[in-house]
């Protein structure tokens, strides 16, 4: 029996066009119906989406990829891990000599040079789909704003308009930190800014919606085979892989669908998170 759903949001709950369809907001309503704890599993910092889960009336919270987890009927944080000064730092000096675009987190921040990639797509977003509570920061320097204000940092993202393999190489070799190397090119090509670039998400070590979702059910008191979990991206492998089902709904990329119990016929665009609920939970 699934006791929990754990779900990302973009490419999964919604797609291009920014908005929970009927189907998807009926399934969410069900599971609540029926206690089934309903679970955002995202990327994005709480900040940004807070609003976003108070409208889904979503029960629990995974955010920055597992590095902060919220227990949203109440607004206790259950769980934290932020990087340190030491690592931001070595993560932007390396960045710096390939002259690589750096953007920080932190609980209710994101601090920039300037607005261009995944900081741009997310100060888009903003006051569109999420009406957030996240602020924007543009600094000078990001080295100089660190050692001023010594900000807890969430999770630092490196982007460029071409591969950066060989940097997450470079960072591996030299730090112990979780860092999702994400390809927003051709058919997963970044619509909301209209660019093609990979990025580096970088968090604590251990930091992953997989490790997030063992802590939650520890504290729901749930085993995993009682989770399903519904992705789209790479850095939703984990966590799908390492669940009782594990879905990809039928945009995700092909390394998603690999590991998952069940891909979706139907894409985000169609409710295809409505479908992988309505296969496993009778209601």
């Amino acid at each position: 029996m699934i006791r929990l759903v754990a779900s990302d949001i973009d490419g999964t709950i919604i797609g291009e066009n920014n908005i929970v369809s009927t189907q998807n907001r009926k399934a969410i309503n069900d599971m609540m119906q029926s206690n089934i704890n309903f679970t955002i599993c995202t990327g994005k910092p709480y900040a940004m989406v807070k609003r976003f889960c108070e409208d889904l009336h979503a029960s629990y919270g995974i955010f920055g990829n597992g590095n902060q987890i919220v227990d949203l009927k109440t607004g206790k944080e259950i769980f934290r891990k932020t990087l340190t000064t030491e690592e931001v730092n070595t993560c932007i000096a390396i960045a710096k000599k390939e002259n690589l675009h750096i953007h920080l987190y932190t609980e209710n921040e994101v601090i920039t040079p300037k607005l261009m990639y995944m900081d741009l797509r997310n100060f888009i977003l903003k006051d569109s789909l999420f009406h957030n509570d996240l602020n924007f920061k543009i600094v000078p320097s990001i080295e100089k704003y660190i050692k001023k204000e010594n900000p807890t940092v969430f999770k630092l993202i490196i982007s460029s308009p071409s591969s950066v393999e060989n940097l997450k190489r470079e960072l591996d070799a030299k730090m112990n930190l979780t860092i999702y190397r994400i390809e927003k090119a051709k058919e997963y090509k970044d619509r909301i800014i209209n660019k093609e670039y990979e990025y580096l998400d970088i968090t604590p070590n251990k930091t992953n919606k997989k490790e997030a979702l063992e802590i939650l059910s520890k504290y729901l008191e749930i085993s995993s085979s009682e989770v399903m979990a519904i992705g789209d991206n790479l850095n939703d492998i984990d966590m799908i892989q390492n669940s009782g089902i594990g879905v990809a709904v039928a945009n995700a990329y092909d390394d998603v669908k690999k590991v998952a119990t069940y891909t979706t016929a139907k894409s985000v665009d169609d409710s295809g998170f409505a479908e992988a609920v309505y296969k496993y939970i009778s209601f």
